[in-house]
């Protein structure tokens, strides 16, 4: 019974000590502050949905013809089209549509990747010499965002840091270590200005296609903001 009464003893020492700690640790004395920092990259993945369909006229130009063309216009721009052209719809290669006399008009879609504006205006140009104008911007992108977006977290630690250096020393205290950080983490597609709404730069991309082969002009696609933002705790000392 005393050998009971004795481990019954130390378990609530135990947990007394325990308690006492985290609630000491709770009962520090912290400065709570919130750090941010961003910067902006240049695009250097850029995709284009092509779609292309059988033309309703009396010289009706297939699908298979288009496509062969479109193939051969982006290679003479040294385009990769086993690489970067891939079919949008991968269970079914073609889409059909109804016309009222019961007539049926297969279309494909297509994915094109491109890395420069330059090479994507000259695609723009490109198809719409050969008749394929249904063209637009799906999203743009950049092959090292997650390693920008880590060099912007550390940044804005610092940031964080130097708040709390700003708002203790007039109170003759200072920041000691950090005892919580949280990554507010905003949605990536807010930051990224996917969608460009068939606008490049400003520019609208009909006036890209109205240009001859000779002409294409110099434009660039807006810069992809990356941000972070973290709150940190630092002990006050």
């Amino acid at each position: 019974m005393r050998r009971i009464l004795i481990t019954t003893g130390l378990v609530i020492a135990i947990a007394t000590t325990v308690i006492g700690q985290t609630k000491n640790f709770i009962d520090q004395p912290y400065i709570e502050v919130t750090g941010s920092a961003d910067t902006l990259v240049t695009p250097n993945q850029i995709f284009i949905n092509i779609i292309i369909s059988e033309k309703d006229s009396r010289d009706r130009i297939s699908v298979e013809e288009q496509e062969l063309k479109m193939v051969e216009s982006l290679m003479s721009l040294n385009i990769n089209t086993e690489k970067d052209l891939t079919a949008s719809d991968m269970l079914s290669n073609f889409k059909s549509y109804f016309l009222k006399e019961k007539e049926v008009l297969k279309t494909k879609e297509y994915s094109l990747k491109v890395y420069d504006a330059s090479t994507a205006s000259k695609v723009f140009i490109e198809l719409e010499a050969i008749g394929i104008s249904n063209t637009s911007i799906e999203k743009t992108d950049h092959t090292d965002y997650e390693s920008v977006k880590n060099e912007c977290r550390t940044k804005a630690i610092v940031n964080a840091y130097n708040k709390a250096i700003a708002l203790t020393k007039p109170l003759s205290q200072s920041p000691g270590n950090a005892i919580h950080v949280s990554d507010n983490e905003n949605l990536r597609a807010l930051s990224l200005d996917q969608a460009l709404q068939g606008r490049i730069a400003g520019l609208d991309v009909g006036h890209v296609r109205g240009q001859s082969k000779s002409e294409v002009p110099n434009i660039e696609f807006k810069k992809i903001k990356i941000a972070a933002s973290v709150s940190v705790k630092f002990v006050l000392q």
